[in-house]
């Protein structure tokens, strides 16, 4: 779980930030996904940034947060805001001090993290849930976790001596399905 909202007099922001979803039996996690909020969708860059005192910096996955196994977690997100105006912040996250597990030897996820640059340079450690006053030239970061792994890891070694991880099948079982399947084939469609 990952919110963050902002506001100042007269005007308020929520936002829901993705993470990385665990592995299963048989299935890699997602990368970049909502595994608990429902019915939430992340503002698109340019409207957030014209309807509020905000530049979103930075929006990208979080490359190798996702814990390792025989099948991979999913690697959460990392999304930067720098604020142009005074505003309030607050947050309200999960798993900052306790990794998301990996099951049946998989390795844990990478916890998040909640930053605050400020505009003189110093950088705070928000933790997982706060409200804090933020000047403009202050930029929120926020590192969602990625999921854990599942499975341990089936390791070979080549001929020097380096470990190859053994190259895994897709799971042929898997069928996408529900309103973001029948949303994305819809647009696709057109």
């Amino acid at each position: 779980m990952n919110n963050v909202t902002f506001g100042s007099e007269g005007s308020g922001y929520y936002e829901t930030v993705a993470g990385g979803a665990g592995a299963g039996p048989g299935w890699t996690g997602r990368s970049g996904v909502h595994s608990h909020m429902t019915n939430t969708r992340i503002t698109d860059p340019e409207i957030l940034e014209k309807r509020y005192p905000v530049v979103l910096e930075h929006f990208s996955l979080r490359p190798g947060s996702g814990g390792a196994g025989e099948y991979r977690g999913g690697d959460g997100v990392i999304r930067k805001l720098l604020f142009r105006n005074k505003v309030v912040l607050s947050v309200l996250t999960e798993r900052r001090s306790t990794r998301p597990y990996g099951l049946h030897g998989g390795d844990c996820g990478a916890s998040g993290l909640n930053q605050l640059h400020r505009a003189d340079g110093r950088v705070l450690n928000l933790g997982a849930k706060t409200t804090v006053s933020l000047e403009p030239g202050d930029m929120f970061c926020l590192y969602t976790p990625g999921g854990g792994g599942y499975g341990e890891e089936d390791k070979q070694t080549a001929g020097d001596g380096r470990l190859l991880k053994k190259r895994r099948r897709f799971n042929d079982n898997f069928s996408e399905r529900g309103s973001v399947f029948e949303y994305r084939m819809a647009q696709e469609g057109v």
